[in-house]
């Protein structure tokens, strides 16, 4: 039978690597476009990045879309996010 805490275990790591995932996102694109953006402005679901921030940074970073999106794949591995919204 599967103790509880090894379920939680499961959870908590999995939330781990989404927070630091996300962080990655954050950094790399940050570093794109010379301009911070928060942690709380980014959401990954199913491979895809979706930015809620100003349309004026969104063209910078789809013009760097490329770029970025190799970073992320040389960072993460073969669970990067493939896709930029």
């Amino acid at each position: 039978m599967i103790e509880i805490k090894d379920l939680l275990l499961h959870f908590k790591s999995s939330l781990l690597y989404e927070g630091l995932k996300k962080d990655s996102v954050r950094r790399i694109i940050s570093e794109a476009i010379k301009v911070e953006i928060k942690q709380e402005d980014i959401e990954i679901k199913n491979s895809v990045i979706k930015l809620n921030i100003k349309p004026i940074y969104k063209n910078e970073i789809f013009l760097k879309r490329d770029l970025i999106l190799e970073k992320l794949q040389q960072e993460l591995g073969k669970k990067s996010p493939t896709e930029l919204r």
